[in-house]
């Protein structure tokens, strides 16, 4: 028994770790208004959401005064470019920065894994220079220390620490502004991805001028891979009416940008293109792991590979062909529920004579005062609470009884474990 009891501590304490674990990378910032400019950027490039879905992280953070000059001569893809470089893929605490081995160290970033960075663009030098400094700059060979630690901000051990540097971090070609989305061959990426049933589609449809010209302000296209189109239980797309067509691959598109991270940490309901006031045509998502799952309210699909992530435009493949509801869903509606089954109508008995008509009883005496017997009308329930299936009194009986059963078992399981703890 003593082994399986040593298995429940530890699961606690894994409960316990995860609830204190959790951190939120703009609540941190946001205490101190000189971050003010780096926590509102963050939040615009979305890798805020990336940030909370990641462990053991540490975020660089510029203030204000260093960093108003990146965004008043920069767009935005690139002032996310610049941003991710400064999340670094690992813990960094004062105390280790300066314990580094042989006193440099190269770690990898988050802009790294959005597959733009060739080399060690991706990555970044920290150094611990003479009299107690650490500096920091691009991995790539040749590239200055430009940046120096100013002070810790938070850290919540191992699992997120933010500190305060000095200046950007400048990787050679990272300042270069990509081309607009709206100028990106969508249906091209599409195809090289295996999705060319799903381009076809959206360009013999139309759909693909829509989702060009929403691109620019924030787009993210769940394309379905072309064996998706071949599964099981996909409808004849043949019989449905071009307007339902239109619909179901603007279902497949989100009017704004999500990356990987956003996916994650999304609670609300996801809108698409197709949602309008007739319908929803929403999506949700669920996360298991790394996995990310869509669902339609009729079928799921895994996100499978990302195409593209490269703010404002995210493009991933799906496992399966996404329905709407409002498409694919509608339940037949209930049949009528049955007459029941007739019966003659009773004669109305003749109310009897006057003379016929018995003598009233006697009324019975009033009840003494505060002598209600239980069970009478006093103590039932009222109407309202009839209708919600819970009265005042037995929801406090609920109350007493669930605080009852959790204390019981918080004092069975310390019985179990903590008599096996002083014993071994």
């Amino acid at each position: 028994m003593a082994p399986n009891r040593h298995l429940l501590l530890l699961l606690l304490l894994a409960v316990f770790a995860a609830a204190v674990s959790a951190h939120n990378i703009t609540a941190i910032l946001e205490s101190d208004p000189n971050y003010s400019q780096f926590n509102s950027y963050l939040s615009q490039t979305k890798l805020a959401d990336e940030i909370n879905s990641r462990t053991t992280i540490t975020v660089l953070a510029i203030p204000n005064s260093a960093f108003s000059s990146i965004t008043q001569n920069h767009p935005l893809p690139v002032v996310k470019n610049l941003l991710s470089l400064l999340v670094l893929l690992d813990y960094f605490d004062p105390t280790k920065l300066h314990k580094i081995t042989d006193g440099t160290t190269l770690t990898t970033t988050l802009y790294q894994t959005t597959g733009n960075a060739e080399g060690n663009i991706g990555s970044v030098n920290i150094t611990d220079i003479r009299g107690g400094k650490v500096a920091f700059g691009s991995a790539v060979p040749g590239s200055k220390l430009a940046s120096t630690y100013t002070k810790s901000v938070k850290q919540i051990p191992y699992n997120i620490s933010v500190l305060e540097i000095s200046a950007p971090i400048i990787a050679p070609g990272i300042l270069t502004a990509p081309a607009p989305s709206s100028s990106l061959n969508i249906t091209a990426l599409l195809e090289k991805a295996g999705c060319k049933t799903f381009a076809s589609l959206i360009v013999s449809n139309g759909v693909i001028k829509t989702y060009q010209s929403t691109a620019d302000k924030g787009l993210t296209i769940f394309a379905p891979s072309d064996e998706a189109f071949k599964a099981k239980g996909v409808p004849d797309l043949s019989k449905l009416t071009n307007a339902e067509i239109v619909s179901l691959l603007q279902y497949h598109a989100a009017a704004k940008y999500l990356p990987v991270g956003s996916l994650k940490t999304s609670k609300d309901a996801i809108s698409t293109l197709a949602t309008n006031g007739a319908g929803k045509y929403d999506l949700t998502v669920s996360v298991a792991g790394d996995s990310v799952t869509l669902h339609t309210g009729v079928d799921s699909s895994r996100v499978a590979d990302t195409v593209l992530d490269s703010t404002p435009l995210s493009i991933y493949t799906v496992d399966s062909v996404l329905l709407p509801t409002e498409l694919f869903g509608k339940s037949p509606s209930p049949a009528p529920a049955p007459e029941p089954a007739s019966a003659p109508s009773p004669t109305p008995a003749s109310a009897p004579s006057p003379a016929e008509a018995p003598s009233p009883l006697p009324a019975s005496p009033p009840a003494p005062a505060g002598d209600v017997p239980a069970g009478a009308p006093s103590d039932a329930p009222s109407a309202e609470a009839e209708r919600s299936g819970t009265s005042p009194k037995s929801a406090s009986v609920r109350v007493e009884a669930s605080f009852a059963v959790l204390t019981f078992t918080l004092a069975a399981l310390c019985a179990v474990v903590f008599p096996t703890v002083s014993m071994s």
